[in-house]
């Protein structure tokens, strides 16, 4: 698996865009988001449709051709330094094909931020753009506008990279050791649904692959890992990284099943690794290169995530 693109990082004064392509936003908590990033000196615009909700289906932020709409004319606004999305949910894989994937690669890189319902996403730009994304807090979240540890992650990782090249977590090793690999991952759901589509790998090999999860009954993760497993998607990966299981059942049960499917893969393994689904969420950047330390529970970097 080969390194990717890596955007430039932000400078005081930049435009960010918010954009919704999944679940529908919250005012009240958007308004907060917007107001952390202005106090980090960041201009941020929002997207036309971003407090919309769909006629029929409520758990959308809109029609599908309106988030898509949205999030290509932020991605290809010249003005615009990074797209944010506003939250995650359910959504983007119903718009994703609806991308004008030639007009966001003629828009130059830039960054794009978001987790959960955004591995698609994630997915998406590593395979059409090959460009490195940030699996991080998203602006209306609440895990982001109420836990400073979250923001300030986040906040480094946009302004100062360099600062950040080694992620320490706290994790604890399921497998012990060491491996290097490209950074990669995401919501573990989303992975497995992704499974033969035209926007996601072939396979995790070579890769440093995060996984993480929220209410999830423990048959359901069971099954998407099984899933994985089957379809050779694990093959030749190189080390995993196991973020938050927030609202899953009780972690024991969780861990033993990650120990279960994941433990014969041969690599170090590493438990609550701090990124997802929690508090304090750390910010981890997919498609760059570096070495999992599953006993010190540290990824370092090659290089800065951003430019």
């Amino acid at each position: 698996m080969k390194e990717l693109l890596r955007p430039a990082r932000l400078a005081p004064g930049a435009r960010v865009a918010v954009v919704a392509p999944s679940g529908p936003v919250p005012e009240q908590r958007l308004q907060a988001g917007l107001d952390v990033l202005r106090g980090w000196d960041l201009d941020p615009v929002t997207a036309p449709h971003v407090l919309d909700r769909h006629g029929t289906f409520d758990y959308l932020a809109g029609t599908d051709a309106d988030r898509a709409a949205d999030f290509q004319a932020a991605w290809c606004d010249p003005s615009v330094d990074a797209v944010l999305c506003a939250r995650g949910g359910y959504g983007v894989q119903r718009m994703v094909d609806l991308l004008d994937w030639e007009a966001l690669r003629a828009a130059g890189p830039k960054l794009l931020v978001g987790f959960s319902d955004i591995t698609a996403l994630h997915e998406a730009f590593a395979v059409r753009l090959g460009l490195v994304t940030l699996h991080g807090p998203m602006a209306a979240g609440v895990d982001f506008i109420k836990n400073a540890r979250a923001q300030e992650h986040l906040k480094a990782t946009l302004f100062a990279p360099e600062t950040v090249r080694t992620i320490a977590s706290g994790g604890t090793a399921l497998v012990p050791g060491r491996a290097r690999g490209v950074v990669l991952g995401g919501c573990l759901c989303l992975l497995a649904a992704e499974l033969g589509t035209s926007h996601a790998r072939h396979s995790a090999r070579g890769g440093l692959l995060c996984l993480e999860d929220v209410g999830e009954e423990t048959y359901r993760l069971d099954r998407y890992l099984t899933q994985l497993l089957r379809a050779g998607w694990l093959d030749g990966v190189c080390g995993v990284l196991l973020g938050s299981w927030e609202r899953c059942d009780a972690y024991d049960r969780v861990r033993a099943l990650l120990v279960d499917r994941l433990g014969g893969l041969g690599v170090p393994v590493v438990e609550e690794f701090g990124f997802g689904h929690c508090d304090g969420a750390l910010t981890i950047p997919f498609g760059v290169a570096a070495e999992l330390d599953a006993d010190t529970g540290t990824l370092t970097l090659d290089e800065p995530a951003l430019r």
